[in-house]
């Protein structure tokens, strides 16, 4: 929140109070009896929530409400296509190209790789304990499992005809929500502004305005830097020639949400791969500078102009806020860490900058304002008996 727009927090009474804290225990305890129910509703939310600002700028182009959500979801369903019809294709034939590839990975270890480590570090290595062919094995069968990992959740969910419908009834409601929530919008944000208290509505509507200025401008801008970043990374590594460049690329840039992880589990997989295919120190430093430029064009391109310093938070909390949500709530609490630090950011900016113009604060500056007073006030009252 900015200081210079700043609103004091309301002077609430104990009936406002207490029925602010039922509100909050009510909405917990629905939130937490019917989690599973909800989820594809919180997921309607949260897509019209980002996709919302589209819809208002076509709108305010003069393009009536019901007909700009009605193109957006067009659009939306063509570059669902796309995707279904391109890119899961071309990373399912990466995969399957890595598995064809991955007995001359295994023999290119062992005959080129460990003896380099060997010479480098001047150890002897035992590399007659190294099984090739068993570990082989165990690579195939770990990634064959993860490729009949959907079969098996589909079996399932098939055999068990409850699920099932859930599963299908939540991929209908989440495009049918989401629809009406995008085109009612306004109407749902103007009943909600209307309901709160008018001694509260001042300071709640300046909250939730900069709360969406961060968390909403985080959001879109983080997304189209991980896509971005995804392409970057995918584009350089097929242009030096690594081996499977575009999913290393696209993975490498979708956890680039997190600082410097996209980089280091990028570095990682590609240096692997790049060591793997090809030992040599010109085919390493092209895979190298890869990852320097993209780092370059994130840091002072993509971040800077789509997302800016929407949340101001340092690394190193952005960092303990994915490892927290992760503990607390598994890989829906990755997700989610840096959305909620985002609006923690604003709330927690909002109650320091009111504790400091609160009386608690002020109360020694006060008492100090005071001191001077009072010393003067019994110097004047000294002086006339001096004299």
């Amino acid at each position: 929140m900015s200081e210079r727009e700043h609103v004091p927090f309301p002077r609430l009474s104990r009936y406002q109070i207490g029925w602010i804290l039922a509100s909050l225990l009510i909405a917990g305890w629905l939130l937490w009896l019917l989690g599973p129910v909800l989820t594809p509703f919180f997921i309607s939310v949260l897509i019209a929530y980002i996709v919302n600002p589209i819809v208002g700028w076509l709108e305010d182009h003069r393009m009536r409400r019901d007909l700009a959500v009605s193109l957006v979801f067009a659009v939306a369903f063509v570059l669902i296509v796309i995707v279904l019809l391109i890119v899961i294709p071309v990373l399912v034939r990466e995969v399957a190209d890595f598995l064809g590839r991955l007995p001359g990975y295994l023999d290119a270890l062992q005959k080129n790789v460990l003896p380099w480590i060997e010479a480098q570090l001047g150890i002897e290595l035992n590399l007659q304990s190294f099984d090739v062919e068993r570990a082989r094995n165990l690579i195939q069968e770990y990634f064959s499992n993860i490729a009949g990992a959907a079969g098996n959740v589909l079996s399932v969910m098939t055999q068990s005809g409850g699920r099932f419908l859930v599963w299908i009834s939540s991929m209908i409601l989440v495009p049918l929500v989401t629809f009406y929530l995008l085109r009612d919008w306004r109407l749902l944000m103007d009943t909600l502004r209307d309901i709160l208290p008018r001694n509260i509505e001042p300071t709640a509507v300046k909250l939730l305005e900069d709360c969406d200025e961060a968390l909403g401008g985080f959001l879109r801008g983080q997304l189209m830097v991980m896509v971005s970043l995804g392409l970057v990374y995918a584009i350089g590594l097929w242009i030096v020639g690594l081996n499977n460049a575009i999913a290393i690329g696209m993975i490498s840039g979708l956890v680039s949400f997190v600082p410097y992880l996209g980089a280091i589990i990028g570095v990682l997989l590609a240096g692997t791969t790049a060591v793997i295919q090809d030992f040599s120190f010109f085919f390493l430093l092209s895979v190298g500078v890869v990852f320097v430029v993209g780092q370059l064009i994130e840091s002072f391109v993509l971040t800077p102009k789509l997302v800016g310093d929407r949340i101001g938070l340092h690394p190193v909390l952005v960092i303990f806020a994915v490892m927290a949500g992760g503990q607390l709530f598994g890989f829906a609490g990755v997700l989610l860490a840096l959305p909620a630090a985002a609006a923690g950011t604003v709330i927690v900016r909002f109650v320091y900058n009111n504790y400091k113009l609160s009386e608690v604060y002020q109360a020694n500056h006060a008492v100090d304002d005071e001191r001077p007073e009072a010393s003067g006030s019994e110097s004047d009252d000294e002086a006339p008996e001096d004299r």
